[in-house]
């Protein structure tokens, strides 16, 4: 569910497609994100999960993103 929910953000920010945002994405190499991206993917997920993403620091993909969440609602 988490996954879903992430990868529905990260689809509609930087407008790609649902196959193309999968666990195992970069989001700088794959998706060609940068830090603004980024940065509004979190507020975004923060807003949906009500909770607070400190730093980017250590998130390269969309499975660190997930575990982080997960993580954070535990």
């Amino acid at each position: 569910m988490t996954f879903e929910k992430i990868q529905a953000i990260i689809v509609d920010q930087l407008d790609k497609e649902v196959e193309e945002v999968q666990l195992t994405t970069n989001f700088r190499e794959d998706l060609d994100a940068d830090s603004l991206d980024l940065f509004q993917i979190i507020n975004d997920i923060e807003d949906e999960f009500d909770i607070k993403i400190e730093s980017d620091e250590g998130i390269n993909t969309v499975e660190d993103l997930v575990k982080y969440v997960d993580a954070q609602l535990a």
